[in-house]
């Protein structure tokens, strides 16, 4: 019994303790494999806030604003979630964008300036059709399939349409994104 006892107390602290280590903050580890990253271009200006006010959880509400992508191959259309980091994206459109394919999982783009992380939702459990930001470098991430949790992570929104027609391309394109009028 008391074996028990200790074996779920050990297993309670574990948890406790993995839990806390997701509150520290944001660092960029170069070199790593993460998701939704690319080496770090260093042509790259501008830098990102570390602020941590919101939580992912919190930040899944749409702000009506929808984005639309055009490449050559066709169109996709995205609704962006309400956070200071999809409203910063917002600010700068129109921008065309080089995409490249990324781990056979998403396609990523760097903007022209690194978007505003202050108080961003950070941490994803990136699902296929998600819009995401890279925080530590900065790139624009469109997955395309699932991946594993990320603290880098910044959900911006959710592709409603052309999802697959973004994931056949194979090499670098150029994309347009506007924002959709309503």
């Amino acid at each position: 019994m008391m074996k028990k006892f200790l074996n779920v107390f050990v297993a309670v602290m574990v948890g406790f303790a993995i839990s806390l280590a997701g509150c520290g903050p944001e660092t960029a580890k170069g070199g790593e494999n993460n998701p939704g990253t690319a080496q770090p271009d260093s042509a790259q200006g501008g830098t990102a806030s570390s602020g941590q006010g919101a939580t992912a959880d919190t930040a899944k509400t749409f702000q009506g604003t929808k984005i639309k992508l055009t490449f050559d191959g066709g169109e996709a259309v995205a609704e962006l979630y309400d956070n200071p980091t999809s409203r910063d994206l917002v600010a700068m459109l129109p921008l065309t964008l080089s995409f490249k394919d990324f781990n056979s999982t998403e396609k990523i783009a760097y903007p022209p300036r690194r978007l505003s992380t202050e108080n961003a939702p950070f941490g994803l459990v990136p699902s296929e059709g998600d819009l995401a930001l890279f925080a530590p470098w900065g790139n624009l991430v469109i997955y395309y399939h699932d991946f594993r949790y990320s603290k880098d992570l910044v959900s911006l929104g959710h592709f409603t349409s052309g999802l697959e027609q973004l994931a056949k391309m194979n090499r670098d394109f150029t994309v347009r994104i506007e924002a959709v009028n309503q």
